[in-house]
């Protein structure tokens, strides 16, 4: 796989990830609703900031786990194949029909208030660090440094988050409605839950 096909193949997953309803969004709905354009702002760039430093610590940790033992990053691969099997698996058969709750206690806080929370909301999930770990490496070209090549994707990964709450700010009414529909979020659910599943058996088969 060229370095162009890696990244092609990671823009397509990376959206159907991206736009899938979730925490990161309900917040940013919420902020958005609560505290204006402005609120929202603040959240999406917090979430933002806590998604690359997830990458640059992942990142960081598989480039030297590769250099360390190909052995030990083989069993993160596999490690990670289970991971993305079992929740693809749970997705389609048990999808969610509301969003994940939100912290309690989300009044009216200043802008200030809503970057430290989105930043808090997205470091303190270990699901992301799981989800990088898992998620990256297969879209590594043989050759590229790992590290490097990983954060790479993962800067990616948050910008194109970054541009989704960005149209989420801009359309905070029509657009949660829409995603807060039972329908939509289980459809989502079930489609994240194919890719999750497909990739999880890519990875396992991958060399």
């Amino acid at each position: 796989m060229t370095i162009m096909q890696a990244l092609i193949a990671f823009l397509g997953v990376a959206a159907v990830v991206v736009v899938t309803p979730g925490l990161d969004v309900a917040m940013v709905l919420r902020a958005s609703a609560v505290g204006g354009a402005r609120g929202g702002a603040h959240a999406a760039a917090g979430i933002t900031l806590g998604c690359l430093i997830w990458g640059a610590t992942v990142s960081v940790g598989l480039g030297a786990l590769l250099a360390a033992s190909e052995l030990a990053f083989g069993l993160v691969r596999w490690a990670g194949a289970a991971y993305l099997t079992w929740m693809g698996l749970k997705l389609i058969a048990r999808p969610r029909q509301t969003f994940e709750g939100l912290p309690a206690g989300l009044g009216s806080p200043n802008p200030g208030e809503w970057l430290r929370r989105g930043l808090l909301t997205n470091l303190l999930n270990p699901k992301i660090a799981v989800f990088f770990i898992s998620f990256l490496p297969q879209f590594v070209p043989a050759g590229a440094n790992v590290a490097l090549f990983s954060f790479l994707l993962a800067a990616i990964y948050a910008a194109m988050g970054a541009l989704w709450f960005a149209v989420l700010i801009a359309a905070t009414l029509p657009l949660s409605r829409a995603l807060r529909r039972p329908a939509v979020i289980k459809l989502m659910d079930r489609l994240t839950g194919g890719v999750f599943v497909a990739f999880g058996a890519r990875l396992a088969l991958s060399r």
